[in-house]
């Protein structure tokens, strides 16, 4: 112990006590990710253990600079609909389950190595919904293979996922020579066909039979749904909701009022009642027990609330809520989650599961999926809101900007030839592609402000104070050194423990952060070694991205929780096999293109 101590000294001991508590409160996600890290940075640099330029220099990080301006150019092709128009044409017109699960992965991969799978994921996940309710094949059978598709097409470039870009600004930032947009490549491409040939042939065979919570709601509507009618007699109407108390019952939520053929959906509290207005509660199945007790309302003598037809004048949206949402961790009620949306809950679904409780008594959790229904201003409003992983309209019309959407095409394709073919750096071409894009109009910046996630670039930056504590204590040459004690002081084996290693933390973490924490000590390894520092590199971009066993190892894999019906267990079925596969493929590969 002693010698460890003498190794890095207090700052060493500060730096495994600061990120020992940065995973603790990550875990327990009492506190956003982007106030846990800049509280880390903050006592890194306070303490003296960093220099501020130092803790800070994240921020100007090439990498975290062009995962900023990679977000004008997501923005841009989801305002004009332009990956509408990519999710509409993937999908096809598949003759079957097997034929969809080959497209959407076939075609999802390659995709998502150029256009960040995040929005690629979202989109699909509406198109991928909207077929199995026409088709009837569970919407499980075709969302996880999508997802795991797109995050292995991201391994393969660096503007496929953001860790990739954040692994090319470390290299820059260690002295060694640029990465180049194809540089991942070929062990992407290994890790892409093993894991594309799983997912078609045993891993078709493992993915569950689940309802997503569109399809339970339909299901079980006339269970929880009661439509009250109010009397002429009995002192409601007139009365406005608030007054009537119809906000505070204990075992139902009112969801809409109908006045003659018009549908007010997320009915604010100050409406008056008239007599015959019809009311629609959601709530336990013994509601209509407490609802009979109130004078002025009976029962409607026939139900004719449905939850997918209206009329077109019901607006249905699905929302996942993200880690950031202000109602994780509360009620409906205590959140005011209706006057904050404008928005009545119809349906919650929790870990694949519809909760057949009251909506409103339900505490709200990171991954949750809310069947909504809304006026047809909510996804203007809140579709790009950090707030929620995915929000998309049940049966929406697709808007699409054919002119303005191929002009978004367009300037991608230029600034990925300008990688390519003229060796512009990434950080220039994703500059003036994103200068392209907003003199085009092809995004405004009303739209822009509204999707450029702040949150998760603080994340990225602030975790680039963690690694460079890891370098400047001296953590990263120890632990390097255990690592290489433990694989007898072979390349290789201390490469799988590099690898294996980062596929941990993303699992524990998230892909970003995984990569900040292993990048000096992959470094370290290989200096210690004396062996070229690439293949480290690589199995660190790998592992980084290989998130696959749980539902937080990946931000896409938290999208399709709730659409999917999916639950923890379901990942690890799927996914464990997935990530052994992917890590034999990705540790073949790497010596044989990255020699030591």
């Amino acid at each position: 112990m002693g010698e460890i101590t003498s190794a890095f000294g207090w700052q060493g001991w500060l730096t495994i006590a600061v990120i020992v508590a940065t995973l603790g409160l990550l875990l327990w996600e009492r506190f956003t990710p982007d106030k846990v890290l800049a509280g880390a940075a903050a006592v890194l640099m306070a303490s003296g253990v960093l220099t501020p330029a130092q803790a800070l220099g994240g921020f100007w990080n090439p990498g975290v600079l062009t995962v900023a301006l990679l977000f004008v150019l997501v923005a841009a092709l989801k305002t004009t609909g332009a990956i509408r128009w990519i999710g509409d044409w993937v999908l096809g017109r598949p003759n079957g389950t097997l034929h969809a699960q080959a497209r959407l992965v076939g075609i999802s991969a390659p995709l998502s190595a150029f256009i960040n799978n995040t929005p690629i994921v979202a989109m699909l996940t509406s198109a991928v919904e909207q077929w199995s309710r026409q088709r009837g094949i569970a919407p499980s059978k075709l969302l996880m293979p999508m997802n795991y598709a797109t995050i292995l097409g991201g391994m393969c470039t660096l503007v496929g996922t953001s860790t990739n870009l954040i692994v090319s600004g470390l290299v820059l930032q260690a002295g060694l020579p640029g990465l180049h947009m194809f540089t991942p490549l070929g062990v992407g491409a290994v890790a892409a066909l093993a894991g594309i040939a799983y997912l078609l042939t045993l891993g078709r065979w493992l993915l569950p039979q689940r309802r997503s919570t569109l399809q339970q709601a339909v299901a079980d509507v006339r269970e929880y749904t009661v439509e009250m009618l109010v009397e002429d007699e009995g002192g409601l109407a007139g009365k406005t909701i608030d007054e009537a108390r119809l906000r505070h019952l204990s075992g139902s939520y009112l969801l809409e009022l109908v006045r003659g053929d018009i549908v007010h959906a997320a009915v604010s509290p100050q409406v008056r009642l008239r007599a015959g207005d019809r009311l629609v509660f959601v709530g336990q199945t013994d509601a209509v027990r407490e609802l009979r007790q109130l004078p002025g309302l009976r029962p409607a003598t026939e139900q004719v609330f449905k939850v997918d037809d209206a009329g077109g004048q019901r607006t249905l949206v699905e929302v996942v809520l993200s880690r950031f949402s202000p109602a994780v961790g509360r009620t409906l009620v205590e959140s005011a989650f209706r006057s904050r949306y404008n928005a009545a809950v119809i349906a919650i679904s929790h870990h694949g599961q519809r909760l057949h409780r009251k909506p409103g008594s339900i505490v709200l959790q990171p991954g949750d999926t809310l069947l909504i229904e809304t006026d047809r201003g909510f996804l203007e409003r809140h579709g790009r809101s950090p707030d929620f992983l995915i929000a998309s309209q049940i049966d929406g019309p697709a808007r699409v900007d054919g002119r303005r959407a191929l002009t978004a095409l367009g300037i991608v394709g230029l600034m990925i030839l300008a990688n390519t073919l003229l060796g512009v750096n990434i950080l220039y071409s994703a500059l003036g592609a994103a200068v392209a894009a907003i003199a085009a109009r092809c995004v405004s910046l009303a739209e822009l402000r509204s999707s450029l996630d702040l949150r998760l670039l603080v994340v990225i930056a602030c975790a680039f104070a963690l690694g460079a504590a890891l370098k400047q204590s001296g953590v990263a040459e120890v632990v390097a050194a255990s690592l290489t004690d433990w694989a007898g002081g072979d390349p290789f084996w201390t490469l799988v423990l590099v690898y294996v290693a980062a596929v941990v933390f993303t699992e524990m973490l998230t892909n970003n952060a995984a990569a900040v924490l292993m990048f000096p000590i992959g470094m370290a390894a290989a200096q210690q070694l004396g062996v070229a520092p690439m293949p480290f590199v690589i199995a660190v971009m790998m592992g980084a991205s290989a998130g696959f066993i749980t539902p937080i190892g990946y931000q896409t894999n938290m999208m399709i929780y709730g659409p999917g019906g999916y639950r923890f267990s379901d990942y690890v079925r799927v996914g464990l096999p997935l990530s052994i596969t992917v890590g034999i493929a990705v540790l073949w590969a790497i010596p044989r293109l990255w020699p030591f």
